[in-house]
């Protein structure tokens, strides 16, 4: 039988090489190849795919949101995160997002092949060193507001500007800012976006 593969990453050299790669498997055809996340689904539907594998850092729609996009309208295509970004939340959102497998970029190419045909065969596959991270480093802390605060709070606009973006008072703004950037163990807001960053919280 042979697998039909989607890729969606918006780094090209990326995406060619993956493809390329993944060509050599006998059992494999990369059928549609995406530089975009909000082009997923609609490639998904085309093409037919029995598997995606999906970047997390992509324009349109994240990784992330495209997996539980996908999974929602197309369930019958199985999602792999691959992505340089082995971070502990990521993992776990991933999972959320009904993705059934996690892999990161710098793993040998013989053991993304294997994710492929055992997700296939209805396993989840996980990267261990990351699992045991998400395990030790726990839920996120975060409310989901205060994660829609701090991701308005990148951009280093003022608390009205963010206030505006989200339609919220700016007191309620000041209010999750504060809690974020307490539960972060942060000095300041850009502090708690990048310790959530880095965490995989965002």
């Amino acid at each position: 039988m042979t697998i039909r593969l989607l890729l969606a990453d918006d780094q090209d050299l990326i995406r060619a090489a993956l493809s390329a790669l993944l060509d050599l498997e006998n059992d494999f055809e990369v059928v549609a190849s995406v530089d975009r996340g909000d082009k997923v689904v609609d490639a998904a539907r085309v093409h037919r795919p029995d598997v995606a594998l999906l970047d997390i850092e992509m324009p349109g729609l994240d990784g992330l949101a495209a997996a539980a996009v996908l999974t929602a309208q197309v369930p019958q295509c199985r999602v792999i995160i691959l992505t340089t970004f082995g971070r502990a939340g990521y993992l776990r959102r991933a999972m959320t997002a009904g993705a059934v497998g996690f892999v990161v970029k710098d793993a040998p190419p013989e053991a993304l092949a294997d994710a492929v045909r055992r997700v296939m065969r209805g396993e989840r596959v996980v990267d261990p060193v990351l699992a045991a991270a998400t395990l030790a480093a726990g839920d996120s802390p975060l409310t989901g507001r205060e994660r829609d605060v701090l991701n308005a709070a990148r951009s280093g606009g003022t608390v009205a500007e963010i206030a505006a973006k989200l339609y919220l008072s700016e007191g309620t703004v000041r209010n999750y800012l504060s809690a974020a950037i307490a539960k972060t163990g942060a000095q300041n807001r850009m502090g708690a976006v990048r310790v959530a960053d880095d965490r995989g919280w965002l």
